[in-house]
């Protein structure tokens, strides 16, 4: 294998696929990356990657799984490969490392993106303060408890949110693990109270209306099966895939 040298090869060599451009985060010193000789597989390791080490995959199979062992070897177990899901199934069932242990799934879910700007950016959500830090893990406290974003977090750039008409904080969204290049959504919470209002497509639009003026596009995960999560992106324009990631066996 052989490592990349820069961002402008990664993304020549991935086809620009929006996901390792993400995962790369610029490889500006927080990631690595690497490909085979024959460039048919890369693979880009990324410490606390939203709070994961994680090693996307991307390429053939045959490329991915001649790779992936080297790539683990180097960075260590801490790191989970993720990638298309076809792709992770099939390094699961290839792929056995110097000390015979091998990879299984260890989940499913969802990657959405867009690269165009919105048509419409109007959204009533704003952009939060420090000061509603508190508000804010109220809200991840009753809403979205698993959330990877909490207010504090140093990956996390900004929160947005939407309050009633009681100044009550009822939807927030955060700008968090983004990259140069395309901004990344998280901690999308809405108070149970107030659900199936299209909160989420509103807090999230004002996120993704700025990521792709500033950084050119925007991205996120999305758990599976969620599909009220997946039709909400949809409607601001976002393509759906089906990811995986593996663990140790």
């Amino acid at each position: 294998m052989r490592e990349i040298a820069d961002l402008e090869e990664l993304v020549e060599l991935s086809g620009d696929d929006l996901l390792c451009r993400w995962a790369a985060q610029g490889l500006d010193g927080r990631s690595r990356g690497w490909a085979t000789d024959d460039g048919a597989g890369i693979a880009i390791a990324t410490p606390a990657l939203a709070t994961k080490d994680r090693i996307a995959v991307h390429g053939s199979l045959a490329g991915a799984a001649s790779l992936l062992p080297l790539v683990m070897a180097e960075v260590g177990d801490s790191f989970r490969p993720f990638g298309e899901r076809r792709l992770i199934r099939g390094l699961s069932d290839m792929v056995e490392l110097d000390d015979a242990r091998g990879l299984r799934v260890a989940g499913e879910f969802g990657w959405m993106d867009r690269a165009d700007p919105l048509d419409d950016e109007v959204s009533d959500a704003h952009w939060l303060h420090p000061e509603d830090d508190a508000a804010i893990d109220e809200l991840i406290a009753a809403g979205n408890p698993d959330s990877y974003a909490k207010p504090g977090d140093s990956a996390v750039e900004r929160w947005a949110g939407i309050r009633d008409d009681h100044d009550r904080l009822i939807a927030v969204a955060a700008l968090a693990w983004s990259a140069p290049d395309i901004g990344f959504i998280a901690g999308v919470t809405v108070h149970p109270d107030v659900r199936g209002n299209g909160l989420s497509e509103r807090v999230c639009r004002l996120i993704a209306g700025e990521s792709l003026r500033e950084r050119g596009a925007v991205g996120l995960m999305v758990d599976e099966p969620n599909p009220a999560a997946v039709r909400t992106y949809r409607k601001l324009g976002f393509d759906y895939r089906e990811l995986a990631a593996a663990e140790l066996a």
